[in-house]
């Protein structure tokens, strides 16, 4: 459980570090070492009573809701496919933005009554078409989604599309909108009462930070 006087922040491993960081930095947070050639996963800071952990992005809504991170960045995709209420959203950084969307081959045109939908995106695939009234089948696959309707697994996949290359160069083409992704601020409920003036600076700081980046 989280240590009352420290304030962890738990980071998303890859693209979202790297664009993160600079903003903390802006924040007034710095690794004080370099997290690139260290293989800990639990940093300190300049700032005494503040220490950053560097996990998977999926993992990041567990740490805050669990209590072991009082503050997590992670990509608005992961929290919506978990889709939790336990912990506050409070901040969106705009970085590392890119949609998701539904994606088939470009000469599909008949839709079956029953879609078969490749994704790992489960819970939001089946809210999606739930939503729509339509009646789908759910197969979920971790990666290399694209080779689904190649092979004739399913009829579409649920995806991020971030410049459709991927999509274009496997046959697919994106089809319809689902939600605009970006990169956003979890707060743990009980840190958020507990260390809230802490938290309550630092995220002014992020949001100061995040419009001087326009």
């Amino acid at each position: 459980m989280m240590d009352q006087n420290k304030l962890v922040i738990a980071l998303t491993k890859g693209r979202i570090l790297e664009e993160v960081l600079p903003l903390l930095q802006k924040a007034g947070v710095v690794p004080a070492e370099d997290i690139h050639k260290s293989r800990k996963l639990i940093f300190d800071s300049n700032i005494e009573d503040v220490q950053i952990m560097v996990i998977r992005g999926s993992d990041v809504p567990t740490y805050v809701e669990l209590g072991s991170a009082d503050i997590g960045i992670t990509g608005k995709d992961i929290l919506m496919e978990v889709g939790s209420d336990s912990y506050y959203e409070p901040l969106d950084l705009k970085l590392a933005t890119c949609r998701l969307m539904t994606a088939a081959p470009v000469d599909q045109t008949i839709t079956p009554k029953r879609l078969r939908v490749a994704s790992k995106f489960v819970n939001i695939a089946k809210n999606y078409f739930s939503e729509q009234g339509r009646q789908v089948d759910i197969i979920k696959l971790n990666g290399a989604l694209e080779l689904a309707p190649i092979i004739g697994l399913a009829d579409c996949i649920v995806d991020i599309v971030d410049t459709g290359n991927t999509l274009m160069a496997n046959g697919l083409e994106p089809r319809e909108h689902i939600a605009d992704v970006s990169t956003r601020v979890i707060v743990n409920k009980a840190s958020m009462k507990m260390k809230h003036d802490k938290i309550q600076s630092l995220l002014e700081l992020l949001a100061a930070a995040v419009a001087e980046n326009g």
